[in-house]
């Protein structure tokens, strides 16, 4: 519970004919990340296979599922569905040719109808300006005499237009529309150049008319309508069939797409291992549990044509070595918390049951009240009970824990949503009242207590990585420690010192020489590296080291006072959310003597008041608890730096977390 999972490294030794059969075990089990052999005489002669042509293949299939779900308005997440089958390239191939084949031609002719009915609507929205006045449709050099135009100009420049013309011109304006005036302009054709520089210095735009031989905007028009009806229809009845098709592509398409991704992944994966000319050398790291497991799978399926041998991670360093947390499903929510800020490093402790403890504790303190806590915590069991992914139910197994702490809090302050009579029944006493000090003492011994948790991590888990030096002189290693420890029990017992004239052996002892110690760690490191022959920074020396510690230090000392002052927000948001809950009945309180309505204004604003402080304070006490595990209790010893375990699998859910 308190360290990352165990892991082992493998390798294992295939003949190349059982490759395919072992990967796809190993995708199906979930429980090997592979790692990449480099051919050479440690390991196998020959590279993997260039498997780029394959690859591209599965990619155009991959594209080719899409297209087909895009052409038939398919909904997809993106990621391979569920197949009932499993087909090879060659079958995906071929399956794939028959859809599109049965597809093309109904999307061709879905096509052509879709285009014919928007240039229908395009000619109709030319003509409906101009039905109901007998417009010919004829070509214009039909008529000897008359020459006519349509078109629109700015509405400001009508009457202009109007007052400019003479003759034998008539200009017959139409309802406005879009900021543009339609206008129909006739006159002869002797007349028609004055007339189109008229147009031409009012802005008119000219908008040709379909030509159509002996017929008239109204029967154009009239047509257009029947037309476009019976497309509609025709449509409506191509889209009917676009979802037949779909949902008679679907479990095709989930095939081929998954088939495409199965042997992407197979094909991906084989470019980790080296080779000779029969047989494949595998390598990776599993859970140390699920190994004898693995290693009898494998031994069934090729009928102990394999070599699989278990190592320790003895030889590799942190950084390469996955980290896999399992906890039990109470504690899963808190590993999220955790997780947010990163994985531990695989030698490192692991905080998850700290945090739980501390979250709760710290979430309740500023947020105490019974029955906000009762909201909360039914929230939880109905995220818990009826969420359908289990990040819901781990948020709701979270409110349920942070609800239960608020009800804690809430008894020993006598709080329940704020009401008055039930402050007699406290354990202890409502934060606003009596001695405030005494809740921000307790709030300090909380970060205290956390600091100092932090500080023992911290020197553990530098111990167990060998950095003997961060563990002793580090700012936060026994160096640091004895200053803090020191630097609290000389603030507390100052008097009893003093009169035993210690001060100045404490002032030494407990703070004088860890601060030496942490001037001293840079450079004593920078010495040893060198000594061992280890790479440091080209402009690396005693001095710079020695400077870089000092300023170290000043911080050091800067930073435990700030972070224990820190914890002191507990108490003031425990203050601020019983201030909020007051401020609303004495407002309820105020509004209950009006004339009109009181005593129901007066419980709604009851009502709003502890609506409000749910969901304001609910947020900033979740908030401000997690800043203070981020910054006052990781900062100590958590680096965050680890790498998931993410292990070969074909399935598209989760790594399976069950031992073998």
């Amino acid at each position: 519970m308190f360290e990352p999972v165990s892991m082992s490294r493998a390798s294992i030794v295939i003949l190349e004919r059982d490759e395919r059969t072992v990967l796809r075990l190993l995708g199906w089990l979930g429980v090997l990340q592979l790692t990449h052999t480099p051919a050479g005489p440690d390991n196998a002669p020959l590279p993997p296979p260039d498997r780029r042509r394959e690859l591209a293949q599965c990619d155009r299939l991959a594209a080719r599922v899409q297209e087909i779900r895009r052409s038939l308005e398919m909904e997809s997440d993106g990621k391979p569905a569920a197949a009932t089958l499993e087909l090879s390239l060659s079958q995906a191939e071929e399956k794939i040719a028959g859809l599109e084949k049965t597809a093309g031609g109904f999307l061709k002719n879905r096509q052509q109808l879709a285009r014919r009915a928007g240039e229908l609507k395009v000619i109709g929205g030319q003509l409906s300006d101009y039905r109901g006045l007998g417009i010919p449709l004829d070509q214009p050099d039909e008529s000897s005499f008359l020459h006519f135009v349509t078109g629109s100009l700015p509405p400001e420049n009508l009457e202009k237009l109007q007052s400019e013309i003479s003759g034998n011109v008539a200009l017959l304006p139409l309802p406005a529309q879009k900021a543009r005036q339609p206008l129909m302009a006739m006159t002869t054709r002797h007349a028609w150049p004055a007339l189109e520089s008229a147009l031409r210095q009012a802005g008119f735009q000219a908008e040709a008319l379909p030509v159509a031989s002996g017929e008239t905007v109204d029967t154009v028009s009239d047509e257009n309508r029947r037309e476009r009806e019976q497309l509609a229809a025709g449509l409506e009845r191509l889209d009917a069939r676009r979802r037949r098709l779909a949902e008679k592509f679907a479990p095709s398409l989930a095939e081929i797409e998954f088939a495409a991704e199965t042997e992407r992944r197979l094909l991906e994966a084989g470019q980790n291992f080296s080779r000779t000319e029969s047989a494949v050398l595998l390598a990776g790291w599993i859970p140390s549990a699920d190994a004898t497991g693995l290693k009898n799978h494998l031994r069934e399926i090729t009928n102990g044509r394999c070599v699989m041998t278990i190592a320790g991670p003895s030889n590799s360093s942190d950084e390469e070595i996955p980290v896999l947390l399992r906890h039990p499903r109470w504690l899963r929510p808190f590993e999220m918390l955790v997780t947010a800020y990163g994985l531990p490093q695989y030698c490192e402790l692991e905080p998850t049951l700290f945090v739980a403890v501390s979250y709760v504790l710290m979430f309740g303190m500023m947020f105490g009240d019974v029955g906000h806590g009762a909201v909360l915590a039914l929230g939880g069991l109905a995220a818990l009970f009826a969420g359908r992914t289990a990040q819901i139910r781990g948020t709701g197994r979270l409110l349920l824990f942070a609800g239960g702490s608020s009800m804690m809090f809430g008894a020993l302050y006598g709080s329940c949503f704020g009401i008055e009579a039930f402050k007699k029944f406290a354990l202890w006493h409502d934060p606003l009242a009596g001695d405030p000090m005494s809740l921000m003492t307790g709030a300090i011994g909380i970060g205290i207590t956390m600091i100092s948790l932090g500080l023992v991590l911290n020197i553990i888990n530098r111990f167990r990585r060998g950095d003997f030096i961060g563990g002793f002189l580090g700012k936060f290693g026994v160096a640091g420690a004895v200053f803090y420890w020191g630097a609290l029990a000389l603030a507390a017992n100052y008097a009893a010192v003093k009169a035993q004239g210690l001060v100045m052996p404490a002032i030494i002892v407990f703070l004088a020489l860890p601060i030496l110690g942490w001037t001293l760690k840079e450079p004593l490191e920078l010495i040893f590296r060198r000594r061992a022959g280890k790479s440091v920074e080209p402009d690396g020396s005693v001095a710079g080291a020695f400077t870089e510690s000092l300023v170290g230090a000043f911080e050091g000392v800067l930073g435990y006072f700030a972070n224990t002052i820190s914890f002191v927000r507990l108490a003031a948001y425990a203050m601020s959310h019983a201030a909020l809950l007051l401020a609303a009945f004495l407002m309820a309180d105020a509004v209950k003597h009006l004339p009109v309505a009181g005593t129901f204004l007066s419980v709604l604003v009851i009502i709003l008041g502890n609506a409000v402080a749910i969901t304001l304070e609910g947020i900033v006490a979740s908030v401000q608890a997690l800043r203070l595990e981020y910054y006052e209790f990781f900062g100590k010893f958590f680096s965050g730096g680890g790498q998931p375990f993410k292990p070969f699998r074909l399935q598209t859910k989760t790594v399976a977390e069950a031992p073998l």
